[in-house]
Formats: C-alpha cells, structure tokens, sequence
C-alpha cells in the first residue's frame, strides 16, 4: 500500500492509502449509497469518466464473482473507501474485490474520511478530483487540475459502446421463436437490462450509438430501446437526431441516459444536478397508478420539467426526494422513458413492471 491524496477542485484534500494500483488519474468525483452491489457499480459504463465514493463503511465482505457484471470490464476512474474488506465470505465468489481492482488496474483508496467527503460533496456538488500516489502537494495539483476536463459537454458514450451490432437472443421458451425483436441502441447498455427482455422472450439486436435510424430499421425491429450511458446528453447529438426520427414509427422505451435523449429528441432542456443521483434507495411515484418505488438510480444529468410541451409530453415519474422527472410519456405516440433503473443490478426490483409495459406497447403496435 502506498500513501495518497484525493484533490477536489475547491482546494480540499482526503488522504489514505491505495491498493496495488499506483499512480494518478482524474475524474468527477461522485458518490453513492448504495449498501451492496459493488461490482454491478464498477461495471456499469453509465460511471465513465467519474471517482466513486461508497457512502457504506466496509466494502468488499462477499468478494466478487463472473456473474454479477454489468458490462466486459471496469469503467470507474477511481474507487474510494472507508475500508476494504480483506477476508471475503460468500459460496458464489471467485475473487476478492482487492484482487479484482488490482486486476484491472483501478485506483483504489482506503482510509478515506467518506461521511465527510460525502456531505462536502452535497453541500458543494459533484466535482473533479485527481487520485495521485506520486504527487501529494496541493500547490500543484492545483496546476494540474486546469486539464482535468468537466463532465459537461463531454461525450462519454463513444469510450463505452460496443464497436460492432451483436445478437442478445430470447430465453426458455422464446429461444427459437421470439415474441418481439427489439432493436437496443447501446449508449452503455448495462447487461441485466438485456437479461430482462431476453427472459421477457425478447430477442435484443445491439447497435453501438451512432447507428442511423434507417440502418436500425433494416433489422426490422417491434421496437426500440435507448439505454443507459455515461455523460452529458447534449454533447450525443449524433444519437438524439435518430431518436427523432423513430417518433410515431416505433414504440420507444428509455433508461437513464435515454430518458434524457428522448426529453431532447421531444423538444426539452436537459441541466446538470447539484451532485446527482447514485444509489439503490430512491421513491419514485408512478403517476399513472399512484405507486410509490424504491428505485436504483445512477446519473449527473435531468430533463427540465418547464421545458417540455405539456400538450404532447405527459411526467408519469418523479423523484420524492427532490421533485425531479424521473419519466415521461407521449401521448399521442407509443412512447414513454424513465430516468431510474427498473432493472435495478444491484437494488431493488420494484419498477421492473415498466419492461412488462413496453412488451404491452409493443404487441398493441403489432395488432395495428
């Protein structure tokens, strides 16, 4: 282990310890409250770009396994601790969680103060950090942060996405004959999110963002789905233009980063919250039936609710918390899209209903 420092923006310091990763790298600094779930945090590509700080003291105690991923590898530029535990116990791990960072190379700091990075993180928001083994003065760091790039108009997708279309093919019953085929446009899609529409008996066709709507209809889908993702919505052009396109040709549904590229392929604003959403315990109301879920969450950026035409777009989710849209649906056209994570992984499975509501849109489509 070796001494290092965690430099805010604003001038504040955390010191600790790394793992076997020494070094220095740089990135948003977040922070998330989730209990467990570790590995489906590392994994998921939606933390491109950022630090994250695990609000719960010890980390590590079930190890890890090849199970519980969410991607092909680890996408957090660092990982930030109060302390890593060092003898794992669980029947389904392969690995400990110190051998899986070392691995892969993520900078990994204990002994961190994270109670008090955290509120200091909620007082003053998310913001950019550098991680450095080999460079312990303020002074300059404080140089070196000038380079360090802002989450804001930045396009994270392009480092996450999938370099060729792929086949994620229906399970069980549905294997050789799919109820629907539904064309996922990979922002960084996470895997639970096909595992749940291939148990559905949906077959998914996986297209990296960037895939022309004309291209994804050669496919010739029921539907179409824009995943989660990393970054700033507004700096993805090149994917809301398509989305604009599928209005009124195809059911739509959304996750997280798509639920914002689909309030500005509708004509909204999206804006940068104060420190973001990131854990596995968020009520979210459903408007449509008065139900209130405990969601899974894990994004900087929100539609602006005064933005959207409320003639054509109708909120159907929103966040108890803070009173953010957390869904929208069309009303016209069969399209709706939530900023929460129904598949939960990790979290709790209380809005996966939403994924039973798109294969419902998309069966009365094909009645038409």
């Amino acid at each position: 282990m070796k001494n290092a420092v965690v430099y805010l923006e604003d001038g504040t310091c955390y010191y600790g310890q790394t793992l076997a990763t020494t070094g220095e790298t740089s990135g948003e600094v977040v922070f998330n409250t989730a209990m467990s779930g570790y590995q489906e945090i590392l994994t998921d590509p939606s933390y491109a770009g950022q630090i994250v700080t695990m609000t719960y003291p010890l980390i590590g105690n079930y190890g890890v396994n090849e199970t519980d991923v969410e991607s092909g590898g680890v996408h957090v530029k660092g990982f930030l601790v109060k302390e890593f535990c060092r003898y794992h116990s669980n029947f389904r791990a392969t690995e400990s969680l110190i051998d899986y960072l070392n691995r892969y190379k993520v900078m990994a700091v204990e002994g961190i103060d994270t109670r008090a990075l955290t509120r200091h993180l909620r007082e003053r928001g998310a913001m950019r950090a550098i991680i450095s083994t080999e460079d312990l003065d303020p002074k300059s760091l404080a140089q070196k942060m000038k380079k360090v790039p802002s989450m804001e108009g930045a396009d994270w997708v392009k480092e996450v996405i999938c370099k060729k279309p792929y086949l994620w093919p229906a399970e069980g019953e549905f294997k050789d004959r799919p109820r629907f085929r539904v064309a996922v446009i990979d922002c960084g899609v996470k895997f639970n999110i096909l595992r749940i529409f291939a148990r559905l008996g949906c077959e998914c066709q996986v297209v990296p963002a960037g895939t022309t709507f004309e291209e994804i209809m050669a496919y010739k889908p029921d539907g179409l789905f824009i995943s989660n993702g990393p970054g700033d919505p507004a700096a993805v052009p090149y994917v809301i233009s398509e989305a604009k396109k599928a209005v009124g040709k195809l059911p739509i549904f959304g996750i997280c980063l798509g639920n914002q590229i689909m309030g500005l392929a509708l004509g909204g604003r999206t804006f940068k919250l104060k420190f973001g959403h990131h854990g596995a315990n968020h009520p979210v109301l459903d408007s449509r039936d008065e139900r209130i879920g405990i969601t899974s969450q894990n994004h900087g950026f929100c539609v602006d609710i005064d933005s959207l035409d409320k003639e054509q777009i109708e909120i159907i989710n929103k966040n108890l918390n803070d009173q953010t849209i957390e869904g929208i649906r069309h009303k016209k056209f069969p399209i709706y899209s939530v900023q929460h994570h129904p598949e939960a992984a990790p979290g709790p499975h209380d809005a996966q209903y939403l994924f039973e509501d798109f294969i419902k849109l998309m069966a009365e489509s094909k009645r038409r």
